[in-house]
């Protein structure tokens, strides 16, 4: 669960932190998904990997036959 506080500052538990190694200074990336309704889901992916984040994200759906 993360909580936002009234500058709109997200706070990630020091056990989330930890386990993925999430240091003070790291960049993080914010990625969001659209539905018919909006806003639908969010991610943070490191901004070092966010390249090969988001070309991984295009060939799946590129290659989706779904």
């Amino acid at each position: 669960m993360l909580s936002i506080n009234s500058r709109g500052q997200i706070v990630i538990p020091k056990e989330v932190r930890k386990r993925a190694d999430i240091r003070d200074g790291d960049k993080l990336a914010l990625v969001s998904w659209l539905n018919n309704d909006g806003i639908c889901c969010l991610a943070l992916i490191r901004a070092d990997n966010l390249s090969s984040e988001v070309s991984g994200v295009i060939h799946s759906l590129l290659t989706d036959t779904g």
